[in-house]
């Protein structure tokens, strides 16, 4: 898990050292995670399905069409029949994003990201956690400029961040 970690730092500094542009910040929300129809809740039955997923990253452009970075993924479900018992997902990726239209106002673009899903289950006074694969693959992602700075986003996809993440990009 360390060694996950640790890559996924490394390879975004070298992103961040790689002749980067421009920043993008991005705050988003997604519904139906891969947490929800996947067991990353270590075979606990009877899970709810979570709220979705909030998402916060940061994109660096490296190339005309190429954009690299990180983000991290929160979302939390809970058990059917049982009182006081959670889970926590907490996913932390590396992403790119491949702009394949453009114009003054709107990019189209596609979104694959990699990296790992902490899952933290607590029962009572228990607690445990446990890693897995997480990924977020997305063919169709449309942004709109609403002036130089701001931007609002979509994308349709499967993954940790969700079958549909909408949200909002700040250009710095």
């Amino acid at each position: 898990m360390k060694r996950i970690l640790l890559t996924l730092s490394l390879l975004v500094a070298l992103a961040v050292g790689a002749s980067a542009q421009k920043v993008q910040l991005q705050l988003g929300y997604g519904g139906y995670t891969m947490m929800d129809c996947c067991d990353m809740h270590d075979g606990g039955a009877d899970v709810n399905t979570a709220w979705g997923a909030v998402t916060a990253g940061v994109n660096l452009k490296v190339a005309k069409n190429l954009s690299v970075g990180a983000s991290y993924t929160f979302s939390s479900s809970d058990y059917k029949h049982i009182d006081d018992a959670n889970i926590y997902y907490h996913v932390i990726m590396l992403n790119g994003r491949y702009d394949y239209y453009r114009n003054n106002i709107v990019k189209l673009y596609a979104h694959l990201g990699i990296g790992v899903d902490i899952s933290h289950m607590t029962y009572h006074d228990h607690s445990k956690n446990k890693g897995y694969f997480a990924m977020q693959a997305s063919p169709l992602g449309a942004e709109v400029s609403l002036n130089r700075n701001w931007a609002m986003f979509g994308e349709l996809g499967f993954g940790a961040q969700g079958l549909l993440q909408v949200g909002v990009r700040l250009n710095l």
